[in-house]
């Protein structure tokens, strides 16, 4: 999986994971990726700072976030938590039970799980609306 910054149209800036660049590039084309503050479907690459390999004995520095940055991730953890308390967790069947909701042939509602990066592009193919959840750190105050 790749993180990338993602900016919008509107200047409004974000970061999404994907199983590659090629994979960022069909879902853009595709017009799957949105911007989670407008909605827009106009979003390219952001300029990211290349990441830096630090030794074991270097110390871990915590980032700094300010007010704005902090009450998005309290937002995106209380969405997460939504997300988990009203869906099913279907675990290592996502990739199928998804196809079997997708084609009438199960019960709509909402599934969470594992799939792999091949399965979750296979259900992309297909017009299987799907997305990642974020997994998110306790806290980081």
């Amino acid at each position: 999986m790749i993180r990338f910054s993602l900016q919008c149209d509107k200047d409004h800036e974000f970061e999404a994971w994907f199983s590659s660049s090629t994979d960022f590039d069909n879902q853009a084309e595709r017009g799957l990726v949105e911007c989670p503050v407008c909605g827009s479907r106009q979003v390219g690459k952001a300029l990211m700072a290349p990441a830096v390999a630090v030794s074991k004995e270097a110390p871990v520095r915590p980032l700094a976030m300010d007010p704005e940055r902090r009450e998005m991730m309290r937002k995106i953890r209380e969405m997460v938590q939504a997300v988990k308390q009203n869906s099913e967790d279907v675990g290592e069947r996502f990739a199928d039970e998804a196809r079997k909701i997708h084609h009438g042939e199960a019960e709509a509602r909402g599934i969470i799980g594992k799939a792999s990066s091949d399965d979750a592009r296979s259900l992309i193919e297909e017009g299987i609306e799907i997305a990642p959840l974020p997994d998110l750190p306790d806290d980081l105050s």
